[in-house]
């Protein structure tokens, strides 16, 4: 999924930004996605992935904004899915600034919803990588995942990884900068708007109808109170609201949950 960011952001500091990433700060459009290609693949990596669960409004709620250079398919599948439920590098992002360097092979020992995303991740050419979450007071959470079509780090490229792991930590906080600039604070809605729900979401949003909270639609749905949030912010993103009331009263509005 391509996500247009029509302005060229302004950094503060541009005598900061290392050289490697200064095309970021010239580019929009088509031209970033070509330059972010570009940049994952001089660290040895195949895509990118960025997320995050930004406020755009003091008055608002947060909504999801992703950007990837992976195909608009897998993003509807992953959606569809739910995925973001047993995804291990977000969960390991909402928990730890710490990268974690993962494989195919080192992760699949783990429970049957986890192990059948890995599986139709790997089919998807995410199949290794690196993942880490950032902090920022703008946003409630920031991932930022590079991934590979190999299946298995191996000594050599988990060495060559670790090499590499400064520039691949500064790729993804100048990212978000970036990004923070040129779509959020600009004004620039979230690709999913006008999306239909998942149903998951339209489960969340049924129960929020019914008057749970978050905490108890988490113990009903077996689920994180994050996760669920992680949810809410997608609700919100595809329906335009500003709060969970308002994205329950258009849900009911259009006839998609049941008052």
């Amino acid at each position: 999924m391509l996500k247009n960011i029509s302005p060229v952001a302004v950094i503060d500091h541009p005598e900061s930004v290392p050289a490697f990433l200064a095309p970021l700060f010239r580019s929009s459009g088509l031209a970033l996605v070509q330059s972010v290609l570009e940049i994952t693949h001089s660290l040895g990596f195949d895509s990118f992935m960025y997320g995050t669960s930004a406020n755009p409004h003091p008055t608002h709620e947060s909504k999801s904004y992703v950007f990837t250079t992976l195909p608009r398919e897998w993003v509807a599948r992953y959606d569809e899915r739910a995925y973001i439920e047993v995804d291990p590098r977000v969960l390991h992002g909402a928990a730890s600034s710490a990268p974690l360097i993962w494989d195919w092979r080192a992760e699949r020992d783990c429970n049957p919803e986890t192990k059948a995303f890995l599986s139709d991740a790997a089919a998807h050419g995410i199949a290794s990588g690196v993942a880490f979450g950032l902090h920022d007071f703008r946003a409630s959470l920031i991932i930022v995942a590079l991934n590979s079509v190999n299946p298995r780090i191996d000594e050599q490229r988990y060495s060559a990884i670790r090499r590499n792991l400064g520039d691949i930590l500064l790729f993804g906080i100048y990212f978000h900068e970036l990004f923070m600039k040129s779509s959020i604070q600009g004004g620039v809605p979230p690709r999913s708007q006008g999306a239909p729900l998942s149903d998951r979401e339209k489960q969340c949003l049924q129960l929020a109808a019914q008057g749970r909270t978050s905490h108890e639609i988490a113990q009903m749905l077996a689920i994180s109170e994050r996760t669920i949030q992680f949810h809410f912010d997608g609700i919100r993103s595809k329906l335009d609201a500003t709060n969970r009331q308002q994205a329950i009263a258009k849900a009911i509005a259009a006839g998609v949950i049941q008052p």
